[in-house]
């Protein structure tokens, strides 16, 4: 069972790059297996969409909290680390445009020897993806296609690939550099739509919040979307979520039962370093991770 831990984006403190380095450095110490951010382009202080993952259908973010770019941030923490795993969770897809975003997630797999995991969404906030140029009602046909762009582009050979879809279109690109090895694309999301895509184009899904029997079919959904797209559905990564504080080995092999690869643990909203590094000690002895 991989261990990854969230940074904890709420208490506003992961554009703190000494605080920063301070808790990856011991993320990685403690023997968990990535450090993963969230990415808000923007935020806003009025909106109406729904926050899918609380009951309050409210985010627990300030629109005034520093949210600094993941990617930027991941290649930061990857010349302060040695061997962490670098994540994002989720990256919102339409706030891109896929030609720049293979060339910036190429680059920091490749400066990090290799150490960059994708996790990718269409997003939520419907304001913040019509600021960043998107209709938010296309985003899911956008996504699919972003995704088909990046690995054209990723995969292409020195002699250029063309591509014209609905929303891009260009001729004889290269991309360089290319990913170092494989640049594990993990989709994020709770609908069938996400599993689908996780299922076609994704190397694993990451359907956090949701249990029972809606992440069995959500699991079933995205093993058939891969067979029928002639990939093996053994293949793909499961990530499911959990928190730091409550976390133990009975909870984790019930995660493991569910179908679980890997556990992505969010973190109380704390803003002192030792307090969060004491409690990601705490979680790594409850674990036995790196004994």
């Amino acid at each position: 069972m991989k261990i990854a831990v969230f940074a904890p984006l709420a208490a506003g403190v992961t554009a703190d790059p000494q605080w920063m380095t301070v808790f990856a450095r011991h993320v990685e110490a403690c023997g968990f297996e990535s450090l993963v951010l969230a990415e808000h382009t923007v935020m806003v202080t009025r909106y109406t969409s729904v926050y899918p993952y609380d009951p309050s259908g409210r985010v627990d973010v300030a629109p005034d909290c520093p949210v600094p770019d993941p990617l930027d941030t991941l290649a930061f923490l990857a010349a302060r680390t040695e061997r962490l795993g670098l994540a994002t969770g989720v990256l919102v897809l339409p706030n891109h445009h896929p030609v720049v975003l293979a060339k910036r997630a190429a680059t920091v797999h490749t400066l990090s020897q290799g150490r960059l995991r994708l996790c990718v969404g269409v997003g939520w906030l419907e304001e913040e993806v019509s600021a960043c140029g998107a209709e938010f009602a296309d985003r899911g046909r956008r996504a699919d296609e972003q995704l088909q762009v990046m690995r054209a582009l990723w995969q292409g050979p020195d002699t250029g690939v063309s591509h014209h879809g609905e929303f891009f279109s260009f001729d004889h690109a290269v991309c360089r550099p290319a990913p170092r090895g494989q640049l594990p694309v993990h989709i994020g999301g709770h609908s069938r739509a996400a599993a689908v895509r996780a299922g076609r184009y994704g190397d694993g899904f990451q359907p956090l919040g949701v249990g029972g029997e809606r992440l069995a079919e959500l699991l079933a959904v995205m093993r058939d979307a891969a067979t029928r797209a002639g990939r093996d559905p053994s293949a793909l990564e499961v990530s499911l979520g959990h928190q730091v504080t409550a976390i133990d080995p009975a909870r984790a092999d019930k995660l493991a039962a569910l179908g679980a690869d890997r556990v992505v643990l969010a973190m109380p909203a704390v803003t002192d370093v030792d307090q969060a590094c004491d409690l990601l000690s705490q979680c790594a002895a409850r674990l036995g991770l790196g004994s």
